[in-house]
């Protein structure tokens, strides 16, 4: 099998479909414009991402029914290569509307099917067989599979010496950090949550990510601040880059844009000053565009270009 520098996995994708109506209406029919389909999910969308900065990375992902073999044809069209490791329930789909109306954005998220033992074993052997330079574990977890899940990659990345970043919430997310991991990017809420306190204000951000790195939970603690920016937190690094003004049409994908620009920057070798300001440029591109269509990359480059001396 070919080998890759960057692993992305998806357990729970979805086919994303996005459209424009005008006017919210309770009990009538809401006539929609012709719907965009996109590949979405996590890791997903970080391997778009990365494509699309000139990378390349290999995306695995689960795969069901007719919505599953549609989703493998948009991967295919990103020109992004995949290993779909197929499941019997359907992949899921979620769904955006914005009303033209008001420009408020509708975003519906619908669970994904029950993922077995046996699927769940087939796919911890497929990344212990790949053994990549650098692993993205990214979204959510479906029904079926413990919240261990996320802790057992940990365990697959340690043993094959794998740069593993986890990009999720809540306990799943709290026990990869016993095993340790390389990277992580909480927003506040989700950091205070970690170190076990109601709420955290800016000045206190660093100390609380410094907290996760001294007990070994991750080797880089990037924090999203939303309009304000990010941080990035090493044990000897500390990089605030604010976020730059751009028109906003949604943000759906920022967050899987801005951990894919900070992947490709690490397997680029460039520095943590760098890595920090790749994600937010990316992460912000990513919010002018609609729906799910995540970032160009000529804005990523240009925004990049702004925060160089910021």
């Amino acid at each position: 099998m070919k080998t890759f520098d960057i692993v992305t996995l998806t357990v729970n994708p979805a086919l994303d479909k996005s459209t424009h109506f005008k006017g919210l209406v309770p009990e009538q029919k809401i006539r929609c414009d012709e719907p965009r389909f996109d590949a979405g999910g996590g890791g997903i969308n970080v391997s778009k991402a990365i494509a699309r900065l000139g990378g390349t990375s290999l995306a695995v992902f689960t795969s069901g029914g007719p919505m599953g073999k549609i989703l493998e044809e948009l991967v295919n069209k990103e020109s992004v290569e995949f290993k779909a490791i197929e499941v019997q329930t359907w992949t899921r789909e979620s769904f955006v509307a914005v009303d033209d109306n008001t420009n408020s954005q509708y975003r519906f998220g619908f669970t994904g099917g029950k993922i077995t033992a046996e699927e769940s074993n087939r796919i911890l052997e497929t990344i212990a067989a790949l053994k990549p330079k650098f692993l993205v574990a990214s979204g959510s977890l479906n029904e079926g599979l413990s919240t261990d899940f996320y802790q057992k990659i940990a365990e697959i990345a340690k043993k094959s010496n794998a740069k593993l970043i986890v990009d999720t919430s809540g306990e799943s997310l709290k026990k990869a950090l016993e095993i340790g991991v390389y990277m992580i990017k909480p927003n506040v809420g989700e950091l205070a949550k970690l170190i076990g306190v109601e709420r955290l204000e800016l000045e206190e951000v660093n100390e609380a990510a410094k907290q996760i790195i001294a007990k070994g939970g991750a080797e880089i603690v990037v924090v999203s601040l939303g309009p304000q920016g990010a941080v990035l937190v090493t044990k000897d690094n500390y990089e605030f880059v604010p976020a730059p003004n751009v028109a906003k049409k949604s943000t759906v994908g920022a967050g899987d844009s801005m951990v894919g620009g900070m992947v490709w920057a690490l397997s680029q070798n460039k520095s943590m000053k760098e890595v920090i300001r790749w994600g937010v440029a990316c992460g912000s591109a990513a919010t002018m565009n609609e729906g799910t269509q995540l970032f160009k990359p000529e804005d990523a480059k240009r925004l990049f270009e702004w925060l160089k001396d910021k």
